[in-house]
């Protein structure tokens, strides 16, 4: 088939999280044999973010890491549609994208009915801001592509579009594996984006707090950290990386012996069976991973064997000391983990459901 993803950026994961995924799904369905084309708005967020605070280095090397991913940049306002989606099967539309240009496809979809047109959407909004994602007009598309059951069901419960599939996130196994290291740099990293004070008060108590009561040697790596964050990461002795690569995290959960999930309040209050992609990063990995609470209602899990779960700052501290000092019970969680990844939560996994999508259309 011919497919046409409309990403808000493929070349950078500053701040975008979603990029691990999508990246993922174009490298399957090159390798299944499909010819795709990613588009990425010129000036995108995440990229003039990236150059900004790292230089151009960084979009070298992901070339060099994803040989056989490319996109073509576009303005989305003169982007002409006729020529990107001429003999294309199947479309999909990220939700990062302006609602103009995702109005603009929906209506060229109703004048060309060669292809299936699909939105795509990884985010809370649909929860946390619903009058942003009523500006989205779906009334030309064939469905909704929701990451997880609760997110599937308001689309459909609000009217916003007739058809909606859970298609949840998952790793690209290509690249998160698990790696190697003589010697471990530390006991604990965490992964993770400040996330705009939508968790601030679990990050203290179920990663800053644990940390400085058990006085690990921990490293943090992510992006827009307030100050007063940062300060309170030194006086707890925690080092923060900044931004990292996406890709490069296989090879720093090799270097340490734990890592934690902390997500944000309006997955584990109001969107619950949506565990974002740290979960199947760190478990790809094969490290040992303690979440703060959340709620698997969709069962992609097994709590207490893929993972340890903590249900506050204090048992966390237990899990993360247990972990650390039994190196039998750390590598069987770990192993566990990673066997529940490849056998169910792969990016070839998530084409395949997205194939049998466009084929049910």
């Amino acid at each position: 088939m011919k497919i046409a993803l409309f990403y808000h950026s493929l070349v950078s994961d500053w701040n975008h999280g979603n990029a691990h995924f999508l990246r993922g799904v174009a490298a399957a369905l090159i390798q299944d044999g499909h010819a795709v084309t990613v588009y990425e708005p010129v000036g995108a967020w995440s990229v003039e973010n990236l150059v900004a605070e790292q230089g151009r280095g960084p979009l070298a090397e992901f070339r060099a890491r994803y040989p056989l991913l490319t996109s073509q940049e576009y303005d989305p306002v003169t982007l002409d549609l006729d020529q990107a989606l001429g003999g294309v099967d199947l479309v999909v539309v990220h939700e990062w994208n302006n609602p103009a240009f995702v109005a603009r496809v929906g209506q060229h979809r109703a004048r060309a009915d060669g292809y299936r047109l699909l939105f795509h959407d990884t985010h809370h909004r649909a929860v946390t801001a619903p009058e942003q994602m009523r500006a989205y007009d779906l009334s030309r598309y064939d469905g909704v592509l929701a990451y997880g059951n609760v997110l599937r069901d308001l689309y459909l419960q609000r009217g916003w579009t007739q058809r909606a599939w859970t298609w949840h996130e998952a790793a690209d196994t290509s690249v998160f594996y698990p790696r190697t290291s003589q010697e471990k740099e530390g006991d604990l990293v965490w992964i993770g984006n400040w996330g705009d004070e939508e968790r601030s008060a679990e990050l203290r108590e179920f990663l800053v707090d644990p940390v400085a009561v058990l006085g690990l040697r921990a490293t943090i790596h992510g992006v827009r950290y307030p100050e007063g964050t940062l300060a309170l990461l030194r006086t707890a002795g925690i080092r923060h990386g900044g931004w990292v690569a996406n890709y490069h995290a296989p090879e720093i959960f090799a270097r340490y012996r734990v890592t934690v999930h902390v997500p944000r309040r309006p997955y584990v209050e109001a969107l619950p069976g949506i565990p974002t992609i740290r979960p199947f990063e760190a478990l790809a990995c094969g490290i040992p991973l303690v979440s703060s609470p959340w709620d698997d209602v969709e069962g992609l899990f097994t709590p207490g064997r893929d993972f340890l779960l903590a249900r506050n700052g204090q048992e966390m501290g237990r899990h993360l000391r247990a972990l650390l000092a039994d190196k039998q019970m750390a590598r069987e969680l770990a192993e566990h983990g990673l066997a529940t990844i490849r056998a169910r939560h792969t990016c070839a996994h998530r084409v395949a459901e997205l194939l049998a999508i466009h084929a049910q259309l």
